[in-house]
């Protein structure tokens, strides 16, 4: 795991305003928390349907769908376990955010899809050991546990932009996210989610 690498990808840290609402909101934090991991798991086998001629990718997308559904499962059992009620928590304008930057020509679309795959999953990385420090012993070892698999998703995602593009247009993309990405995590949101900005 290279979190100095990820954090020279990200265009910013998670501001400490947000770790303090984190904090405030365990229950928000982790039903939003689950609810990620299964959108992770259904970017992957949307992944698989759009792209099923490209095996390489088609084959590790099958094994990150099943990963984030684990993960997803052993999310529910901390809320149940905590007693915390499953509610329904609007999705954040992270995802939705970044999505609108992606081109819609191929193969344009599908470099910046992977890029923005490795973005949330970098985010996701370094929201995590923003929190660990703060956490109880149980969850802090489990958010410790997933930094490891975040951490690799950010790199797997990454690697297959530059398998399916140009290095130079794989760049380009990134760097244009980087922007995009910073603006959603340092500007004020009015809802507090995992992926959420700066509390409004």
């Amino acid at each position: 795991m290279n979190l100095p690498e990820i954090h020279a990808f990200l265009g910013c840290r998670t501001p400490d305003a947000w770790v303090a609402m984190a904090l405030q909101h365990q229950d928000i934090l982790l039903i939003d928390h689950k609810n990620c991991e299964f959108k992770a798991a259904s970017t992957a086998l949307s992944l698989i349907a759009k792209y099923n001629q490209r095996l390489d990718l088609v084959n590790y997308m099958s094994r990150l769908a099943r990963e984030e559904l684990v993960h997803h499962e052993q999310v529910l059992r901390i809320l149940k376990k905590r007693k915390v009620e499953v509610r329904p928590v609007s999705a954040s304008r992270y995802a939705s955010g970044l999505r609108a930057g992606v081109r819609t020509s191929e193969p344009h679309k599908l470099i910046d899809t992977l890029v923005v795959g490795a973005y949330i999953e970098a985010r996701s990385c370094e929201r995590f050991e923003a929190l660990v420090p703060h956490l109880d012993p149980e969850l802090a070892k489990f958010y410790a546990g997933l930094l490891q698999s975040e951490s690799r998703h950010y790199q797997n995602y990454l690697k297959f932009a530059y398998q399916f593009g140009e290095p130079a247009d794989v760049e380009r993309s990134v760097e244009r996210f980087r922007e995009l990405e910073r603006e959603l995590i340092e500007s004020p949101d009015a809802e507090f989610r995992f992926h959420s900005g700066v509390p409004a």
